[in-house]
């Protein structure tokens, strides 16, 4: 069967099902894109890699990929290979010594390691073709590139801890923990931007 290559072109809140996410999906030499609802979790999992921020403590994914080198297994690619009543499946395509193995995957899980091992995700032209949304060329022109949104927390951030100016640089770092301890991402997203700001 015929592989596309896919692309991360969006992960936002989705408007259709509470609390969950829409992680979307672009071939890479075509117009279409394939939208997929994830979990909060996973949603975050991704963001975080795709933000580069580090956690203090490491997330599962962080922890698989570090097993996976600790005993030399590389995950070389993503498949998302089907797709059943609206449920896509995936494989890991991983390698050790030469030898290939494939294990299946939720599909948000399986996108969340590939960014963190930087392979290629693909799927089948039968599964795009199916499932993917096509946009006209001038709806493809006129579209600006859609930044990938952080999850956001469902709780409101009072304004005091947006209230940044103040603070040191030591304090900014303190708060910076904290937020990523609390999974507070949006907040630790502003408060690197400051820090980055200061020091640049």
């Amino acid at each position: 069967m015929e592989k596309v290559k896919l692309e991360i072109i969006g992960l936002s809140y989705s408007q259709t099902q509470s609390g969950a996410y829409a992680l979307v999906l672009s071939e890479v030499e075509g117009l279409r894109r394939l939208p997929i609802i994830i979990g909060g979790f996973e949603a975050q999992a991704i963001a975080i890699e795709l933000e580069d921020m580090t956690p203090s403590r490491p997330l599962t994914h962080d922890l698989f990929k570090s097993f996976a080198q600790a005993f030399s297994v590389t995950l070389k690619e993503v498949i998302i290979y089907n797709l059943k009543e609206g449920i896509f499946f995936s494989k890991l395509i991983c390698e050790k010594e030469g030898k290939e193995v494939e294990i299946d995957a939720r599909t948000s899980d399986a996108i969340a390691l590939a960014v963190r091992f930087k392979c290629n995700v693909y799927t089948y032209e039968s599964i795009l073709s199916s499932a993917g949304i096509r946009l006209d060329q001038e709806d493809v022109d006129a579209e600006t590139p859609t930044p990938v949104e952080k999850p956001k927390k469902s709780v409101t951030i009072k304004k005091s801890k947006n209230d940044l100016s103040d603070l040191t640089i030591k304090e900014l770092e303190n708060r910076l923990d904290k937020a990523v301890e609390g999974e507070d991402y949006e907040l630790a997203s502003k408060i690197r931007d400051e820090i980055n700001k200061r020091t640049s």
